[in-house]
């Protein structure tokens, strides 16, 4: 994870596995974008002696439609999986309004046969093989987020998707206008060994089920741990006295840079245990036989929550179609967990590696670093260099929201449907690009931003690292992975985002019934004075129920929550009753 540009094995065990790999590697590595006969990263030149150039494959906004606006219908199952021991699903339907995507929305002047109503769109889902109606309804337009019950006993599990088709015509139109989408439902046997991991379409979180969940229920998952080395760690002989120390820091999950050939034991102890761990196939996911061989061996464990296929394919440039290839062979192989990538570019053809995920990882490592000027003798810049951040501003933890919301961007100027985030945070320093570790006050602000953000998880490089920042980490994941407050991260709705003046104060905010969980960040490294004042934009009184994390004393004044002074780097967790 580390963007050094020099390749090496972390698995000593696996050395002649490695020696074909890396051929495989090397045969197929920088294949995309342009120069690719060049040393490039993010598809930009970064050692002297090259000229610049435009790298190419940049996401940017789509040209605006001109005329009416678009109604632009999509629908996806409320959740990704659903298993036979269930009754009932949900489909999600978005009706909402567009200047870039969709059809021409019918105006007021606008000539039915009949009596249509204009603001109300006509609708049935159907099963794309035999035309059988799931769902027959209605649903405003310029709304989001409507959910439509479909009794699943009509159905018959299957391993593989089920295609089905919505068809929709404004309300008394008689056809004339229609509106057509496709989405697929995946209802499986029920699992009786190992875990089950959701994907929550309509809010992002995940929700996992294992052996050892209360009555056999799904619960929300913020995945919070490391990535953990082989060499020092895993691979030591007393590796599971390491394991449990790591969870008892109170982090809940690991993602292991090993496998099941070599770790046997460790990754029984984690079963044991109950941390969930996400299975790495970086370094050998374009072998499609490694991945075959290592979904079969780890896809019944009890703490596996997802596979990680590529690791920064966009900074490698790798060939599109590899994290495709490996996404459907684990689908294939494993319904029942979601498969994550890593992108490491602020914007190189993310559609394209963005493809291969159920799970986006960013792994932005923003400190200690000289943003303009590389190790290597260049300027960075759009289109040239590389210091360890792509395209960052140097402003250390702000540049971990900049990059979240820039994939958020990116899905909506393509017209995507958003896929779960998780963010990397840096617990490193090293490798010419970074001058130190971060602070733990920068670990909480990272994380914090992050979440107010979209992350709904948190995997951090690398462990082991500092006990210092072992224990930070530890200390937040306590808080954020736990009630009260993963009920709202996970358990609620998407974070509201709240602007606060002053430039660098960042609040967000997540309602569940009558509760309400604000988290507001200071992400400048001076002290904001003079009065800070975040609107919490909900109806009714509200009291301060409890402040689950960090020391800022805040007080209710009109609606807001106020303090006098909010020190550098100070993240805090408020959570308000409503009355």
């Amino acid at each position: 994870m580390q963007s050094s540009r020099v390749w090496r094995w972390p698995w000593p065990g696996l050395l002649p596995t490695a020696l074909l790999l890396l051929a495989v590697a090397g045969v197929n590595c920088q294949e995309t974008g342009n120069h690719p006969d060049w040393p490039r990263w993010c598809g930009k030149v970064y050692q002297p002696g090259y000229p610049s150039f435009d790298p190419g494959g940049q996401t940017v906004p789509p040209t605006p439609v001109a005329g009416a606006p678009l109604l632009n219908i999509q629908f996806k199952p409320r959740y990704s999986l659903y298993l036979d021991s269930e009754k009932q699903a949900e489909f999600i339907v978005d009706a909402g309004l567009s200047q870039f995507h969709g059809q021409p929305l019918w105006t007021s002047n606008t000539t039915f046969p009949g009596r249509a109503n204009k603001n109300t769109l006509t609708f049935s889902i159907q099963l794309v093989e035999n035309d059988t109606v799931l769902v027959a309804d209605t649903v405003a337009v310029n709304s989001t987020g409507s959910l439509f019950a479909v009794d699943l006993s009509r159905l018959t599990p299957s391993l593989s998707p089920i295609q089905v088709i919505l068809r929709g015509a404004p309300a008394g139109n008689n056809g004339n206008q229609t509106w057509t989408a496709t989405s697929s439902l995946l209802y499986l046997p029920e699992k009786s060994n190992g875990s089950v991991t959701k994907i929550d379409n309509l809010h992002g979180g995940l929700l996992f089920r294992n052996a050892a969940s209360p009555g056999g229920r799904f619960e929300p998952l913020l995945a919070y741990g490391f990535f953990s080395s082989y060499d020092g760690f895993l691979g030591t002989n007393n590796s599971t006295a390491a394991i449990q120390h790591y969870a008892d820091l109170g982090l809940n999950a690991m993602t292991p840079l090993t496998i099941y050939r070599d770790s046997a034991a460790a990754f029984a102890y984690m079963d044991g245990i109950n941390l969930k761990f996400m299975y790495d196939l970086r370094e050998g996911y374009k072998n499609l036989t490694h991945v075959r061989e290592q979904a079969l061996a780890a896809r019944d464990a009890e703490a596996i929550f997802a596979y990680w296929s590529a690791d920064e394919p966009d900074g490698w440039q790798d060939p599109f179609a590899q994290p495709v290839a490996a996404y459907d062979l684990l689908h294939e192989l494993d319904p029942y967990h979601p498969v994550a990538v890593v992108l490491n570019c602020q914007n190189y053809h993310f559609a394209e590696y963005s493809a291969g995920a159920d799970i986006l990882m960013a792994d932005v490592y923003p400190i200690g670093i000289n943003a303009t000027w590389s190790k290597w003798g260049t300027a960075c810049n759009a289109t040239l260099g590389d210091c360890g951040c792509d395209n960052c501003s140097g402003a250390g933890v702000r540049d971990v929201p900049a990059r979240l919301d820039d994939l958020a961007n990116y899905e909506r100027w393509l017209g995507l449907w958003p896929k779960t985030k998780m963010h990397c945070p840096q617990s490193f320093h090293g490798e010419g690009y970074w001058g130190r570790d971060p602070t733990p006050d920068e670990e909480y602000a990272m994380t914090a931003l992050a979440l107010n953000h979209g992350a709904q998880g948190l995997v951090s490089w690398v462990y082991p690292t500092s006990e210092v920042l072992g224990e930070a980490h530890g200390a937040m994941a306590r808080v954020v992975t736990a009630a009260p407050v993963v009920e709202f991260l996970v358990g609620g709705d998407r974070p509201h985002r709240v602007d606060v003046e002053g430039g660098v104060v960042d609040a967000a905010y997540w309602v569940v019934g009558g509760r309400v969980l604000v988290c507001v960040v200071n992400g400048g490294y001076v002290d904001v004075g003079g009065r800070v004042e975040v609107p919490v934009p909900v109806a009714g009184g509200m009291s301060i129920a409890g402040t689950p994390w960090g020391n800022v004393k805040w007080r209710l004044e009109g609606g807001k929550l106020v303090v006098d002074v909010l020190p550098a780097l100070a993240t805090s967790l408020v959570i308000l009753e409503v009355v």
